[in-house]
C-alpha cells in the first residue's frame, strides 16, 4: 500500500509541478503535516491559519487551487470562498473539514467547490481529487493554448474539459453518498437501509414498465432518500425501541430537511420531490403534506411501498421481522389506503423472491452496540439488561428459538435490608450483586428485574447452585437469602416477564 501511494504521489507530482496552493486551515498540526504533503507535489504551497489571511493571500498573489477548512477564527472558510469568487468564477477550490453539516454541503456544491474531504483526511481521497482538479486545470491551461493556435482542436479539448465536469458531478455525488453512509453507520439497522430501499424501488419501477431514465432516478433517490436525517439527533435516531409522540414529529422533520438539501442542487431537483414525498398514503393519511392518490408522484408511490417492505423485513428492538409472506399480505391488506394498488401488484410480483439478511439487527453484537443499549435498555445501577429488553428477547425467542434456559433469581429479606442500612447501602449492595452475577455467568444474558429480582437466559441448559450464592458472605452476614426457578424455553409461549 504504501508503495502504490508513493507511485500515485509520484504520477501527480509530475503533472503538478508547475501549479501553486494556497491552504487556509486554523489546526496547526494539520496544517504543517498537509502543508507537507503538498510541499512535495506543487511548485509553491502558502498556508496561513485563517480565512481572513487567506483571502489576503490570495488577492495578493494568484494560485491554481485553494484548499480550506470551513470553522476558522477571523473568517470562516466559506465566507473567504464567496470572496474568493467575486474575484474569480473559475477558481479550483477544495474544502476539508470536520463538519458534515447539511448547510455546508448545501453551500460548497451550490459555490461550486472542486471537492468536499471529511477529515481525517483520507490520503488516497485528497490524491484523487487533487488529480482531478489538476487534471481540470491542465485541460484548462491546453485548451487556451489550442485555441489560439490550433482551431481544428478546440472540439476536441473542450470535451475533455467537459468530462472532467461531470467528474467533478461523480465528486458531488461521492460526498453525498459519503454523507448517506456516515448517517447510516451510526446504527446497525439503518446500515444498508438505503440501498436496499433503492433496490426494491428499481425492481418494481422495473416491474411497472416505467423507463430506463426512471429507473435510473428512483435508484438514487432511493439511495438519497434519508439524507435528511443527517439532522436528527443521535438520542432518536439510535433509539432501539418505538418513538414518543415529539420523538417521532422530530424525526418527521428529515423529509422537509432532504427536501431542502437536494432542491437546491440543480442535478438533484428531480430526485428532490421523490424524496419529499416518500412518506405520503394513498388515502392522504401521510406526511408532510398530506397528499392523495396521483397528487403524489409514481416514484413516489413507488418508494413507499419499497421503504415499507424494508422497516417490516428487518428486525427492530420493539419489532420482530416479519416473513416476506407476512409483509406482503400487509402491503395487500393496505392497498388502497397508504399504498397504490397498482404499485402493490408490482410489488408482489417481485419482492416474493428478494433474499433477506436476516443477520441486520439492532441486537447489540460490539462493545460499541452495547454501550449504545447501555442509553436505552440497561438498569443505570447494576449495568445488567433491564426488563424491556428481556420482554423482547423472550418475544424474539418464540420465533427463532435460541435460548433454551431461564432461572429467575429472587433475593428475599431486602425490604428490611433496605430500611436496616438505607436506601443508597441498598443500591450498593445490588450493584455489588450485579458485579458476582456478571463475573460468574459470564455467558448468559442477564436482567435486573423490578428491584430485587434477576433472571439470566443461556443457550443450554445451566443448573445454579444456589447453596453457593446463599453462602456468599454479602447474603450471608446481612440475614439475605436467594431463591430461584428455572424454566426449560423450549416449546414455551412466553412472550414477556409477566407470562413466567
Amino acid at each position: 500500500m504504501a508503495s502504490e501511494l508513493r507511485e500515485k504521489i509520484e504520477h501527480l507530482t509530475q503533472k503538478a509541478a508547475h501549479f501553486t496552493v494556497l491552504y487556509v486551515e486554523d489546526e496547526q498540526d494539520i496544517r504543517e503535516k498537509l502543508a507537507t504533503f503538498l510541499s512535495k507535489i506543487f511548485e509553491r504551497v502558502d498556508a496561513v491559519s485563517d480565512g481572513a489571511q487567506g483571502l489576503q493571500m490570495y488577492l495578493s498573489n494568484h494560485y491554481d487551487i485553494v484548499i480550506t477548512d470551513i470553522k476558522m477564527p477571523k473568517m470562516n472558510g466559506m465566507e473567504m470562498i464567496r470572496n474568493i469568487r467575486e474575484h474569480n468564477e473559475r477558481q479550483e477550490i477544495i474544502v476539508v473539514s470536520a463538519h458534515t453539516d447539511s448547510e455546508y454541503l448545501t453551500e460548497s456544491i451550490q459555490l461550486d467547490v472542486s471537492g468536499y474531504i471529511i477529515k481525517p483526511v483520507d490520503f488516497d481521497q485528497i490524491i484523487r481529487t487533487l488529480e482531478h482538479t489538476v487534471e481540470k486545470l491542465s485541460a484548462l491551461r491546453e485548451n487556451e493554448l489550442y485555441k489560439r493556435e490550433l482551431e481544428s482542436m478546440v472540439e476536441e479539448r473542450t470535451s475533455k474539459v467537459r468530462l472532467l465536469q461531470s467528474e467533478l458531478v461523480e465528486n458531488h455525488q461521492q460526498t453525498i453518498n459519503s454523507l448517506i453512509k456516515m448517517i447510516e453507520g451510526r446504527d446497525t439497522y439503518t446500515a444498508g437501509h438505503s440501498e436496499r430501499v433503492a433496490k426494491y424501488s428499481k425492481m418494481i419501477a422495473n416491474a411497472m414498465g416505467l423507463s430506463k431514465e426512471e429507473c435510473d432516478l428512483i435508484y438514487q433517490a432511493g439511495i438519497l432518500h434519508d439524507i435528511g436525517k443527517v439532522v436528527t439527533p443521535d438520542a432518536i435516531l439510535l433509539k432501539p425501541g418505538q418513538l414518543t409522540e415529539i420523538e417521532y414529529a422530530l424525526i418527521k422533520e428529515h423529509v422537509q430537511v432532504g427536501y431542502n438539501i437536494l432542491s437546491d442542487i440543480k442535478m438533484y431537483k428531480e430526485m428532490a420531490e421523490v424524496v419529499y414525498s416518500h412518506h405520503e398514503h394513498y388515502d392522504g393519511s401521510g406526511y408532510p403534506r398530506g397528499l392523495k392518490g396521483e397528487e403524489t408522484p409514481m416514484l413516489a408511490r413507488i418508494m413507499v411501498v419499497a421503504d415499507a417492505f424494508d422497516a417490516m423485513t428487518t428486525s427492530r428492538i420493539y419489532k420482530a421481522r416479519k416473513r416476506i409472506t407476512e409483509a406482503i399480505a400487509e402491503l395487500q391488506q393496505l392497498s388502497g389506503t397508504w399504498y397504490d394498488p397498482e404499485v402493490v401488484k408490482a410489488a408482489v410480483g417481485v419482492l416474493g423472491a428478494v433474499n433477506i439478511d436476516k443477520d441486520v439487527t439492532q441486537d447489540p453484537l460490539t462493545h460499541i452496540d452495547d454501550e449504545r443499549f447501555a442509553y436505552f435498555y440497561k438498569d443505570p445501577l447494576t449495568h445488567l439488561y433491564n426488563h424491556f429488553y428481556l420482554d423482547f428477547i423472550l418475544q424474539k425467542n418464540i420465533e427463532e428459538p435460541k435460548f433454551l434456559c431461564f432461572n429467575s433469581l429472587y433475593i428475599r429479606n431486602f425490604t428490611a435490608y433496605n430500611k436496616a442500612h438505607g436506601w443508597s447501602e441498598g443500591d450498593q449492595w445490588l450493584s455489588a450483586f450485579g458485579e458476582y452475577l456478571q463475573s460468574t455467568f459470564a455467558d448468559s444474558l442477564i436482567f435486573r428485574i423490578y428491584g430485587d429480582d434477576f433472571a439470566l437466559m443461556h443457550t443450554t441448559h445451566q443448573q445454579i447452585d444456589i447453596e453457593a450464592i446463599n453462602a456468599l458472605p454479602m447474603l450471608k452476614e446481612n440475614g439475605l437469602y436467594c431463591e430461584y426457578v428455572h424454566r426449560d424455553l423450549r416449546g414455551a409461549e412466553i412472550g414477556s416477564y409477566k407470562d413466567l
